[in-house]
């Protein structure tokens, strides 16, 4: 039998909801960095003592004076906000006021803090309800410095039912490295057990950033780009549909005009496919107004806009950042700000996957600024007509780029290497680019665009077909007929195999699995040229033409990376053409 229902006492209430904000040492760690970050601190400092359950964070923000540090840890009180309508417009990386007054009940909390331009410092130490029992000056610079001893000491169920405290630190890590993905001007240095353990430099963006993470990505294997978001009209509005709240009816629908976000912007730091990649999708990564969040509809965008460009089993490396208006965000959704309402999901989805394929093609806006520089003198010229190197003279490479468009590199056909590889002149060096892989490239888009089914003047037989590979050719849009004991007549097909010798063979090979999108990929890999096939210079420069055009030029569809870059600044180096002629010489 149930017993009667009966309100909670106060005491138990602010357990509950300690427990909610504070459940292990990185959540200390987020916490009392939020903190720091909304107080203007350019430089952390943190030091841990896992054994020990302690937190020590000192920081240069703009510090507290007496009166705020003794109402710092009381219930709910904070500085970030004053009212309902402060919910919509937040700003601030902390604005519930839970975080020292749930400390404080959970281990013992010492702040010591100096406001910019006060001669003096304080140090207040609180009791478990968050009041301050002890006040002294303190000697300190400008800032505050936390420290957060025996946690969960009156608690120790609570130590065991965690992670063994080794993976508690690489938590602590991975923690401050997502907020300092989001604020890369921050220095950050990390010590453990009174020794440095590592430290993040301060960069002017993400992409200097994440390298000192990432220790095998290098700076030129990302790609960073920083897209204005274009207003809608006026009249449009975005507001949470059902689906994204789900059952929770105390959740306010708040609808507002997109034209309010007219300062919101897409930062987006991409890992080019054809030079870094991982084996799991654990650096899609999702932050909002300066804090990291789990907004799946836009990782499920950023997985489905690079598709098509990485290895199989490969995922890619992205940081996407949006900085929009507070009144499209509700944080009011988890204790730990992770999980957010966003406004229009549809809409910053669109934006996502036309930030990316910005970032994916290969463009002028995309490359080193050496791109930039007048057109170098001609680095190459025509080897013997005996030699390995296939050349027509008969065609001017100058009339070939008169019409290129504005967004592609002038690329300019020189050479063919062993019938295999195209040499292209550019603005900034050499290109090496393999004849098949660009073709296939181009010829998947198409496919993708116009995917055509056509019929056969005479059908294809095939022999020994499996059910299921009968039910895969239909799943595509073939016609199978049954022609006899174990024979197959297959009437149509996709319009690039119809006049091919191999079209037989391509059929059985799609009939061996996948979506349509697999069929595409295996069709234009057997349409494409083959390496080993002469190729004049004008049908060079036209693949030259068509593959730059196309939306994802870097890698083919099976991710292979396309093209090798010699840029003439490696050229210049590798040949020391910086080298004072006289005293190379000796004079």
């Amino acid at each position: 039998m149930l017993s009667s229902i009966q309100a909670l006492p106060t005491e138990v209430v602010h357990l509950i909801a300690a427990g909610e904000v504070i459940d292990c040492l990185a959540a200390v760690v987020r916490e009392l960095v939020e903190n720091s970050l909304d107080a203007g601190a350019t430089r952390i400092v943190i030091s841990l003592w896992p054994e020990q359950w302690r937190v020590r964070l000192a920081d240069n923000g703009c510090g507290m004076d007496l009166v705020n540090l003794q109402q710092a840890a009381t219930a709910h009180s904070t500085s970030k906000i004053r009212s309902c309508e402060d919910l919509w417009q937040i700003t601030s990386l902390g604005f519930r006021g839970e975080a020292l007054h749930s400390l404080a009940q959970l281990a013992q909390l010492e702040i010591l803090s100096r406001s910019a331009g006060k001669s003096e410092g304080w140090r207040v130490v609180y009791c478990s309800q968050g009041e301050a029992v002890q006040v002294e000056t303190a000697a300190l610079a400008p800032g505050t410095v936390v420290t957060v001893s025996n946690l969960f000491g009156m608690w120790l169920e609570r130590r065991q039912g965690l992670p063994p405290l080794g993976q508690q630190m690489k938590a602590v890590q991975a923690t401050i490295h997502q907020i300092a993905l989001c604020h890369p001007h921050v220095t950050w240095q990390v010590w453990q057990n009174d020794r440095e353990w590592f430290t993040l430099s301060p960069g002017a963006t993400t992409q200097q950033l994440l390298p000192q993470i990432l220790r095998q990505v290098r700076l030129g294997d990302l790609q960073q780009l920083k897209i204005v978001v274009p207003l809608l009209t006026a009249g449009d509005t975005c507001k949470l549909d059902s689906a994204e709240l789900g059952k929770d009816s105390s959740v306010k629908l708040h609808s507002v005009k997109l034209a309010d976000i007219d300062e919101s912007c897409i930062q987006l730091l991409l890992g080019l496919p054809d030079r870094c990649h991982r084996h799991r999708p654990d650096w899609v990564r999702v932050a909002v107004n300066g804090r990291m969040v789990k907004l799946p509809e836009l990782e499920q965008t950023i997985l489905a806009a690079t598709s098509r460009t990485l290895p199989r089993d490969r995922y890619p490396i992205c940081f996407l950042h949006l900085r929009i208006s507070p009144s499209q965000i509700n944080w009011n959704r988890h204790p730990a700000k992770t999980e957010i309402y966003l406004h229009n999901i549809s809409y910053w989805q669109e934006q996502v996957t036309e930030a990316i394929g910005q970032a994916l093609r290969i463009s002028e806006a995309n490359l080193p600024e050496a791109v930039h520089s007048s057109r170098i003198e001609k680095l190459i010229k025509a080897a013997e007509e005996k030699g390995v190197y296939g050349v027509n003279r008969t065609i001017q490479p100058e009339t070939q780029t008169k019409d290129t468009p504005d967004f592609l590199i002038q690329l300019r056909a020189i050479a063919q290497v062993h019938n295999t590889y195209i040499l292209a002149e550019h603005p900034a060096g050499l290109w090496l680019v393999e004849q098949h892989i660009a073709h296939e490239r181009v010829l998947y888009e198409q496919l993708l665009h116009n995917w055509q089914i056509v019929p056969l003047e005479s059908p294809v037989i095939l022999n020994q077909l499996s059910e299921s590979q009968r039910s895969q050719l239909e799943r595509i849009g073939l016609t199978v007929e049954p022609f006899g004991e174990q024979l197959w007549a297959v009437r149509n097909a996709p319009a690039p195999l119809i006049d091919r010798s191999d079209c037989a063979e391509a059929l059985l090979e799609l009939s061996l699995g996948g979506d349509l999108q697999t069929a595409q990929v295996a069709t234009a890999c057997r349409s494409a040229i083959r390496n080993g096939t002469p190729l004049s210079l004008e049908q060079m420069q036209t693949l030259l033409d068509q593959w730059q055009s196309t939306q994802k030029p870097r890698t083919c569809p099976h991710g292979r990376p396309i093209y090798l870059s010699l840029e003439e600044s490696a050229l210049s180096r590798f040949f020391r053409r910086h080298w004072v002629i006289g005293k190379s010489h000796g004079i």
